[in-house]
């Protein structure tokens, strides 16, 4: 390795992602040694959130100090977000629990090819289907002065783009499951019981949709009411968001009217598009984007 010093495109320290530990120095000497402290590096960043790793299939394949290719699939594996002890979730800010070396030194490398399966892994119970291959992701080899080695991601730039297509589909019907459970959770929070939801999500088009909810919620003993929600949304080609549309209402008056009290806030956050491409690296540039709606809600994008 050469002595730690910048790249002339160093990107802010409060944007510099997390460098990654892979266990003790020197850095792995083969395929084989990589593929195992990435498995290892898995499971000290999911902690207690994760079950069934240990029979993911994780292949690598060196060249100096490059990585030709990566192949991780993740099919069978659970992931859950409750934040049980062992998992960062349960740190205390955060970079609790985060490698954050004083680094003594460095080498540049590139992960030619990254390609992720998972058919599915299943998270917060709901299986997602994932496949996704990326070519071109610069990183350098860090050494700690606390004897660990590890990887720092680099941002891609224009000159150094990354490449690559990337696919996620979930089952409608278990999404909209997903989200009422995490709904019923979030209103208990509020001291209301959710005793119903109908969720419907309809395509408009390859990068269009509208949503249509119907909660029935309960307060006490006395208050009862249905809660309805329509709203669409569009992503275009320049990969800027635009949310419209947007309707609350109920046929009870006292609901209703706690509605009209948050309308006004809804209609300005809503107002505002998001450009998408903005928040993204120069280096990495989005060709297409595709939504598409039937019994799976698929997403998928390519990188040019």
């Amino acid at each position: 390795m050469t002595d730690a010093a910048p790249r002339p495109d160093t990107i802010p320290a409060s944007r510099t992602p997390a460098p990654i530990p892979l266990g003790a120095t020197p850095r792995p000497v083969d395929g084989a040694d990589l593929a195992a402290r990435i498995r290892d590096a898995l499971a000290a960043e999911l902690g207690g959130q994760v079950v069934g790793l240990g029979h993911a299939r994780i292949e690598a394949v060196l060249d100096g100090a490059d990585v030709v290719s990566a192949d991780i699939d993740l099919s069978g594996v659970a992931v859950r977000l409750d934040g049980g002890s062992g998992s960062p979730a349960s740190g205390t800010g955060p970079d609790a629990g985060r490698w954050q070396p004083e680094v003594v030194r460095h080498e540049p490398g590139t992960l030619r090819r990254l390609r992720v399966d998972a058919h599915p892994i299943v998270a917060v119970d709901l299986p997602v289907d994932i496949t996704a291959e990326l070519e071109g992701l610069r990183f350098d080899w860090v050494e700690g002065a606390d004897g660990r080695t590890g990887v720092q991601p680099v941002e891609p730039t224009a000159d150094t783009p990354v490449s690559g297509h990337a696919r996620v589909a979930v089952d409608k019907a278990g999404l909209v499951a997903t989200a009422r459970g995490v709904l019923a959770v979030v209103l208990l929070q509020q001291g209301i019981t959710l005793t119903g939801l109908d969720l419907d999500i309809e395509s408009q088009g390859p990068r269009a949709a509208t949503l249509r909810a119907d909660a029935a919620i309960k307060k006490g003993l006395f208050l009862s009411a249905r809660v309805q929600a329509t709203a669409s949304a569009s992503i275009d080609e320049n990969l800027v968001l635009t949310v419209r549309d947007v309707q609350l209402s109920s046929g009870n008056p006292l609901v209703a009217a706690l509605l009209g009290t948050v309308r006004s806030q809804v209609e300005a956050a809503t107002s505002r598009d998001i450009d998408l491409a903005e928040r993204l690296p120069d280096g990495v540039r989005v060709a297409d984007v595709r939504l598409e709606i039937g019994q799976q809600l698929v997403v998928s994008a390519r990188l040019v």
